[in-house]
């Protein structure tokens, strides 16, 4: 089996950034990138529905080691995917990516301080060991969406479609859409769609906060044209995490005063005479789900042209020409969009052992929101529910990075996260309401009510705990285990 000194799973834009802090922080090691399928990019080679674009801002998306360049920072999909392609070109990081290898399970021998990784390649089963497993696969599953079983849906004599399978001959110009949800892929497709198509209808159940912002920073625009490029784009970088920061802290002290705000300025947008109240006046507190952004308020404009709408209700059942309500109205369509949420998934769907024990993730504490009680010499990246992917990301490899060198400096062969305290109480890891988070979170880790259990969705005090805390708290125990005499390796046999 070949092995390697650390094994990454996924070639999006969290693999590729921890092969980076790898090549640079622990120069030496060696390491794969095990892709599923067969492109860098991940979400952004995924994803191809119209529109398709960040809803955070590249100074912060974008990694801490290369600044965003383009003159928007709300940024499209191709623009970040090639983005993160050139990263891995730059630093030399393609050579190391094994395309078409799902890894479908993964063993650590406490014996041979070894993870066994299993990968299912073009319908056979390869393996390969690595002394560090980290999972950059993101959080949802790659084969297909979440779509409701809807009523009547096999009556429907038009074409649906799920944005994560964007059919590459779907042509909707000129036709009546209906995109079902109200989430950011929904807000993202309905301006998109509504520019060609007869008119799209967004069809929501509740509504969400929905927020304008400009596509393009002129601030960083204008910096980089006086400033060093990474000077600049630090500042910008520095300047959107704290107002990020403020904005969420307001939102959690004063939600009925964010609240109003918000949607004062969709009131604003779409003129006093505009029912705001029913269709953009969510009853929960902003920031209890994710708040959707809109760049140069594009949905806003297509609303007041006329060719795109809001409609709040329910589905009664699909019919042969399109949906009806349980209102009683009928929403004629050629074309309907389940923008309908995403399969979360745990450990990018890997099945996880140690030493031939399955794991149950559910059961199981987070450490730092990165690592798992019990389970050594594991790592995965996650970011923010409250600000952008890369920032958690980038701390999570900086640390891991730490990790490694520490280990190699004892001479420890594994890193394990343990909790002796009986006061610990487990929460759930997500405090989110979103559909597509609850119905996930009963399979996922835990998150404890202290630190360093506790996962605080706050970048100030990761940026403490990640990058400047002591590795050994007591809490991450370190040590170099060996099988007793006689004992055999608990290792999957080649």
């Amino acid at each position: 089996m070949e092995h390697f000194d650390v094994g990454i799973v996924g070639a999006g834009l969290s693999g590729i950034g921890a092969a980076y802090h790898l090549k640079t922080a622990c120069p030496g090691r060696t390491f794969a990138i095990f892709e599923g399928r067969d492109a860098i990019g991940g979400t952004w080679d995924l994803f191809r529905y119209p529109g398709i674009r960040s809803d955070s801002d590249m100074y912060t998306l974008g990694y801490a080691f290369k600044p965003w360049t383009e003159a928007k920072a709300i940024a499209d999909g191709p623009s970040i995917l090639k983005y993160v392609r050139e990263t891995a070109r730059e630093n030399g990081i393609e050579k190391a990516i094994r395309f078409g290898h799902k890894i479908r399970r993964a063993d650590w021998s406490t014996a041979d301080a070894l993870w066994t990784v299993e990968a299912e390649v073009a319908g056979n089963s390869v393996r390969y060991t690595c002394n560090f497993l980290f999972l950059c696969g993101g959080y949802y599953s790659y084969d297909g969406g979440y779509t409701p079983d809807f009523p009547g849906v096999s009556d429907f004599k038009g074409r649906m479609v799920h944005p994560q399978q964007w059919p590459a001959d779907l042509d909707y110009a000129g036709k009546s859409v209906v995109v079902i949800g109200s989430g950011a892929t929904a807000v993202t497709l309905v301006p998109e769609m509504a520019r060609t198509a007869a008119h799209v209808t967004m069809l929501q159940r509740s509504p969400t906060y929905v927020v304008s912002r400009p596509a393009e920073d002129k601030m960083a625009n204008t910096l980089r044209k006086w400033l060093p490029g990474m000077l600049a784009y630090n500042l910008i970088r520095a300047r959107n995490v704290l107002g990020g920061m403020y904005f969420f802290n307001l939102a959690r002290k004063r939600p009925e005063q964010v609240k109003a705000g918000i949607i004062k300025m969709v009131q604003d947008e779409l003129g006093p005479d505009y029912d705001v109240a029913t269709h953009f006046t969510p009853t929960y507190n902003p920031w209890d789900q994710r708040l959707c952004l809109v760049p140069d308020a594009d949905m806003f404009k297509e609303i007041k042209a006329g060719r795109a709408s809001v409609v709040t209700d329910h589905i009664e059942t699909f019919t042969k020409d399109g949906i009806r309500l349980k209102s009683g109205q009928e929403l004629k369509a050629d074309v309907i969009v389940s923008a309908t949420g995403l399969v979360l998934e745990v450990w990018n769907g890997i099945d996880i052992s140690v030493d031939g024990r399955h794991i149950d993730a559910a059961t199981t504490l987070s450490y730092k929101g990165m690592m798992y009680e019990g389970v050594p010499n594991l790592a995965s990246a996650f970011g923010y529910t409250n600000a952008s992917w890369t920032l958690k990301c980038d701390l999570t490899c900086e640390y891991v990075c730490r990790l490694l060198n520490h280990l190699k400096k004892t001479g420890a062969r594994q890193a394990v996260p343990v909790n002796d305290d009986p006061n610990i109480e487990f929460e759930p890891w997500l405090d989110f309401s979103s559909g597509y988070v609850q119905r996930a979170m009963a399979k996922f880790p835990k998150q404890g009510t202290k630190v360093p259990w506790k996962l605080d969705q706050n970048y100030a005090k990761d940026l403490m705990s990640l990058r400047y805390s002591k590795l050994e708290d007591g809490v991450l125990r370190f040590s170099s285990p060996s099988a007793k005499a006689g004992e055999k390796s608990t290792r999957i046999a080649a």
